[in-house]
């Protein structure tokens, strides 16, 4: 089913966020389990990530998000935790091609990725390619 839009809470992380950060490699063992791998997602760069996501929070980055290696388990697991969209301001090439073949929406726009601040409530309306900020109103 293709949803017309999401609206969650923003989870801020910074600049080249690798897939080694994203899906741990102590933790590479759990990739056949990806429920349980993403208990641990983002674990190393946000700590506060995976116990506190809610369905449809969304996943603000700044430049090049799943930097690194073809870790194809990283944007499964983004999407297992119940993460509606990832918004950056780029991305790591394998990372991108890799949320499209698993339905993880993904928005490249520099402009939001800047403005949109952690804790904010934002909108995305996939129909209309606008993002609104309701915190900010």
């Amino acid at each position: 089913m293709i949803r017309e839009s999401i609206q969650g809470r923003a989870w801020k992380v910074g600049s080249n966020v690798s897939t080694d950060s994203i899906a741990p490699g102590r933790l590479i063992s759990l990739r056949a389990n990806p429920k349980e791998y993403a208990k641990h997602v983002l674990e190393d760069a946000r700590p506060d990530f995976a116990p506190n996501v809610k369905k449809d929070d969304i996943l603000v980055a700044d430049r090049t998000f799943g930097c690194g290696s073809s870790r194809e388990i990283a944007p499964i697991i983004i999407k297992e935790a119940g993460v509606g969209a990832v918004l950056a301001k780029s991305f790591g090439r394998i990372f991108y091609r890799n949320a499209i073949n698993i339905g993880l929406p993904i928005i490249e726009c520099p402009e939001a990725a800047k403005d949109i601040q952690a804790g904010d409530e934002v909108e995305i309306d996939f129909d209309s390619g606008m993002i609104y900020d309701h915190t900010k109103g």
